[in-house]
């Protein structure tokens, strides 16, 4: 190599060649990328673009709905209850629990809506309780005095069959002989068998006479069921009692549906007879009693009513059919049939001083 070509050779290598190739840089190379991916005016970093507008037609929709819905409720609030089936059959809230203690207050108040054929529970706390023999709550057995745990059970079961067969049996709503429930009972205890005996043939029963205080009856020229659904709720107890024997006391509210015998129109009148039974039965030894096996004793019996009528007894419930809203309300009187709160009073008011229901 001559001295001519070393000395450019030198010198290019500190200057770099005119024709020689540039790597470009890192921020160069970024720039490109973002030019291939958004192509056209790129924006500057400090360049302002106004937000668009945004229209939220949604939210006036959906205001001007639920101020339809309000004034819908406020003029017309049973006919938007019963379009969600608010007060039948359970469907207007969670079923209660069972009753396995006697509750500390009333249930909560309902809307104060009518009973209709289609829905004859609602505006009524029933709506909530359970079918029939569903809403008899039976306690754990175990062995009390004479019996043993088997035993026990089996009694528990035989006396809510006598309370099913005294207020639930078809028949015996409609003023046939409770032969079921009498089944059940020692024909050796002379006082009982006295008291069925003129109780359920007299046409003009005493007040401790009544076959209302142990069966629920209703004549059938007079009132009909509206449906085939009773609703109950209540519980079962039991403790040792004289002799041994297991003494076990029903305490039952049961709610009756009725509508005149005459009227099948679909819109005839409903109303509630409201019965809240206490019922304690002796399951005695037959080594210390005579008895027969499966019956039991009477201890004692009583009952509230409402809605079953005001005169003397006739040996069925009177529905007030009509002259619901012209009762007479007596402060003294007042009393909400479906708080099992309180005990059952035993006695049947009549006359002017007939009890007057605070909610049916």
């Amino acid at each position: 190599m001559s001295d001519e070509e070393w000395e450019r050779f030198l010198r290019e290598s500190v200057t770099g060649a005119a024709d020689a190739p540039v790597e470009p840089s890192a921020r160069a190379r970024e720039v490109e990328r973002r030019l291939r991916e958004r192509p056209g005016q790129p924006e500057g970093w400090r360049t302002y673009a106004p937000a668009r507008p945004r229209y939220r037609t949604g939210w006036y929709v959906t205001g001007l709905v639920a101020a339809v819905a309000l004034l819908v409720v406020g003029l017309f609030p049973q006919q938007v209850v019963g379009w969600f089936g608010g007060g039948d059959g359970g469907q207007a809230g969670a079923p209660s629990a069972a009753e396995s203690e006697r509750p500390r207050q009333a249930p909560g108040a309902e809307p104060a809506l009518r009973p209709t054929l289609a829905q004859p529970f609602r505006g009524s706390p029933a709506v909530h309780w359970a079918d029939g023999a569903a809403g008899i709550t039976v306690p754990e057995a175990r062995a009390t005095g004479w019996m043993d745990t088997a035993q026990v059970a089996r009694a528990l079961r035989r006396s809510k069959d006598f309370m099913v067969a005294a207020g639930l049996d078809s028949r015996v709503l409609r003023g046939e002989r409770p032969a079921k429930a009498i089944a059940l009972l020692n024909p050796h205890q002379k006082d009982v068998q006295d008291y069925l005996r003129t109780a359920l043939s007299s046409t003009a029963p005493t007040p401790d006479t009544d076959p209302l205080l142990l069966f629920s009856r209703f004549r059938p020229g007079q009132a009909r069921p509206a449906g085939d659904v009773v609703k109950t709720r209540g519980r079962l107890t039991y403790r040792e009692g004289k002799r041994g024997a297991v003494e076990v006391t029903a305490d039952i509210t049961f709610v009756y549906p009725v509508t005149p015998a005459g009227d099948r129109g679909r819109d005839a009148e409903v109303v509630r007879t409201i019965v809240r039974r206490k019922v304690v039965m002796s399951w005695d030894d037959p080594a210390k009693v005579i008895t027969e096996p499966d019956t039991m004793s009477l201890v004692s019996y009583a009952l509230d009513m409402t809605n079953g009528g005001c005169s003397g007894p006739t040996g069925y419930f009177v529905p007030p059919f009509g002259t619901a809203d012209e009762q007479p309300t007596d402060a003294a009187h007042r009393v909400d049939p479906y708080d099992r709160s309180k005990p059952v009073n035993g006695t049947r008011p009549t006359g002017n001083g007939c009890a007057t229901a605070t909610r049916s």
